[in-house]
């Protein structure tokens, strides 16, 4: 066989090329490689920039503040749920740096109606500045566990934080001082963040007394609440403390918020409307008491915080001798949600910071902002099609793996079919284009020495006749010029001349007998795509049957039945379905295809059996 050498010209241009495509591939490797390695997990797939603008308002913080835990509203504006796990347990929460874990705790998380709220803490945070944080989510192997840290989200001053809810069970702090209410008080669903505390005039929550929330004369203290007053009552009570002749009380009376400290009381201000949100605060230190309302500055008073170590009422006064709720207490009615004692003096920038955070609307949205999801994850594993992977059981994953075994057999043999058939075709075509030239030799064309070419008028090359010799027509003529020559060998013996109108039916049978071979070599391991296209769609039918079944089983089991329980489930059998169909319909594409070449070389070795018996007939037959 001849070889070519290439030119030293186009030597040059294939190694600038090659260094090129070297260049843009480390050039990409190496973007590639800085942006994960700025990415701080490959693990999550999905995040997003949260900025803190401390600028948008007149706070008054100082210049570096330290601890703000700031409230993180997701909705399915700007949170993809279903890219999430279920109970959001792959959540995290990283600094600006992309490497600094950030403590935070969920209050709840509803992927059904497209809601969360969560608590983070920023360790450090500039006034008048922006400060940036990341929200990471969407873990791709399906094994991030849930690391809520309450304790590590406030500060060792913060001493006991009610977030209500726990829903007809005692509040739980979340400051983790361990001070759980003694009652669970009335529920409210849907309050301001999540659940609330319902206060009904009569009954009250009541917060045991505990070394940490024990008062020092003349200490420092600082509460803070949400209140929603269903009425305006005389002397309404948010909240109380008595220990003996020392009191503290903060209330609203005719709906003019007051704070009281032993029978002293702030001045008369402006009333608030039933049935809003409002925030109040009141904050205490070094003799002096000072009452805020929805973080502005309302009322102060000249008292110190009086030494007290006797249980907290939410709702009720406190009784002077036995520190229950008094009976004839004119208690407050409304709702009451987010309480939360220090025991130091926040400054009027922390509590008004507070008030801006966890109102929502507006003005807590220019506060705290988000830029549009970014994803390191490919289609497979990000999105709907990530929800349905992770769901996928293991019955179903075997189905699929079968399916993806048949898939890869199925095409194998549809490409290698189809280069086969190239290759026969263009034998077939340079056979015929030979065949044309023969006239009263008919095995001219079966001769294996190099002469032959040059008895051809120098036709045909070397490789084409290596091409020429593995298509089924130059087969079929082998076998015919074969028994052709054989018996034309008997007729220069003597034995015979010619050939017999018996001996052109023999080498017709011979050459029949030739197709029958051809014709399955042909259509050798086109079984197998048949049997993807019938097996696939009821493989992946039997996957989402038992998908659907162990479903439903395990809804039965839980006895809890709801759309996003059921949902995944159902998505993930039916992509068993999916497999199956993708299996067999590539497959019935390429068997119509591949049988309509196979059909086409069958006719054509016909036509030639045909074309070669008449001819050898006519040259060769005697009468």
């Amino acid at each position: 066989m001849a070889t070519s050498i290439a030119r030293p010209g186009a030597i040059r241009r294939r190694l600038n090329r090659s260094l090129a495509f070297a260049c843009l591939t480390a050039a990409f490797l190496s973007v590639n490689g800085s942006a994960q390695a700025k990415w701080w997990n490959s693990d999550w797939t999905i995040r997003k920039k949260l900025t803190l603008d401390l600028g948008t308002e007149a706070l008054g913080l100082d210049r570096a503040t330290n601890n703000l835990v700031i409230l993180v509203r997701l909705h399915d504006g700007n949170f993809q749920f279903s890219a999430a796990k279920e109970d959001g347990s792959d959540i995290r929460f990283v600094a600006a740096d992309d490497k600094t874990s950030l403590p935070f705790h969920i209050e709840r998380y509803d992927p059904l109606l497209a809601e969360a709220f969560v608590w983070v803490k920023l360790p450090t945070a500039q006034a008048g500045a922006k400060t940036t944080f990341w929200l990471y989510y969407g873990n791709s192997g399906g094994k991030a566990a849930r690391v809520d840290d309450p304790k590590g989200t406030y500060d060792a001053d913060t001493v006991l934080v009610y977030h209500f809810a726990e829903h007809a069970q005692p509040a739980v702090d979340s400051s983790g001082s361990g001070n759980v209410s003694q009652n669970a008080g009335i529920p409210v669903d849907g309050s301001l963040i999540d659940g609330g505390l319902r206060l009904d005039g009569h009954g009250a929550l009541t917060t045991p007394a505990s070394p940490s929330l024990a008062w020092q004369a003349g200490g420092s203290f600082t509460c803070s609440a949400w209140i929603k007053p269903a009425t305006l009552t005389p002397g309404a009570i948010v909240l109380s403390r008595r220990d003996g002749s020392n009191s503290f009380t903060l209330g609203l009376n005719n709906g003019v918020p007051f704070l009281s400290l032993n029978g002293q009381t702030t001045p008369t201000g402006t009333p608030i409307a039933v049935n809003e949100w409002h925030h109040i605060a009141v904050s205490a230190s070094k003799g002096s008491a000072a009452l805020y309302l929805d973080g502005e500055p309302y009322a102060t008073l000249s008292a110190s915080l009086p030494p007290m170590n006797t249980p907290i009422l939410l709702g009720a006064e406190t009784d002077a001798t036995s520190g229950t709720a008094a009976p004839s207490a004119n208690g407050f009615q409304g709702e009451l949600d987010e309480l939360t004692l220090s025991k130091t003096a926040r400054s009027a920038g922390m509590i008004k910071f507070t008030a801006l955070s966890q109102a929502g609307g507006d003005k807590t949205a220019k506060l705290l902002t988000s830029t549009p999801d970014e994803q390191t994850t490919s289609w497979l594993s990000g999105g709907y099609i990530g929800v349905i992977l992770r769901s996928l059981t293991t019955d179903g994953w075997i189905v699929i793996g079968i399916l993806i075994i048949m898939a890869a057999i199925s095409w194998m043999v549809m490409i290698s079919k189809a280069a086969y058939l190239n290759a026969v075709g263009k034998g077939n075509e340079l056979f015929l284009k030979e065949w044309r030239h023969v006239a009263s030799d008919l095995t001219a064309l079966d001769h294996t020495d190099t002469e032959s070419i040059k008895t051809l008028g120098g036709r045909v090359s070397v490789e084409q006749q290596h091409a020429m010799r593995k298509a089924p027509l130059f087969q079929i003529y082998h076998i015919g010029s074969g028994e052709l020559q054989t018996r034309l060998a008997a007729d220069r013996a003597g034995r015979a001349k010619g050939l017999t109108q018996r001996s052109v039916q023999a080498i017709r049978a011979t050459l029949d007998g030739g197709l029958v071979r051809e014709t399955q070599k042909l259509n050798r391991l086109m079984v197998l795509l048949t049997i993807a296209i019938s097996g696939g769609p009821f493989l992946g039918l039997l996957g989402t049957v038992i998908g659907v079944m162990i479903t439903f089983a395990a809804i039965a089991a839980q006895g809890d039945v709801n759309v996003n329980a059921i949902a995944p489930g159902i998505a993930a059998a039916l992509a068993a379905t999916v497999a199956g169909l993708a299996v067999a319909i590539p497959s019935l594409f390429g068997y119509n295809y591949l049988l309509t070449r196979v059909k086409d070389a069958t006719s054509d070795m016909q036509v030639f059996i045909d074309e070669f018996v008449t001819k050898m007939a006519e040259v060769y037959e005697t009468d």
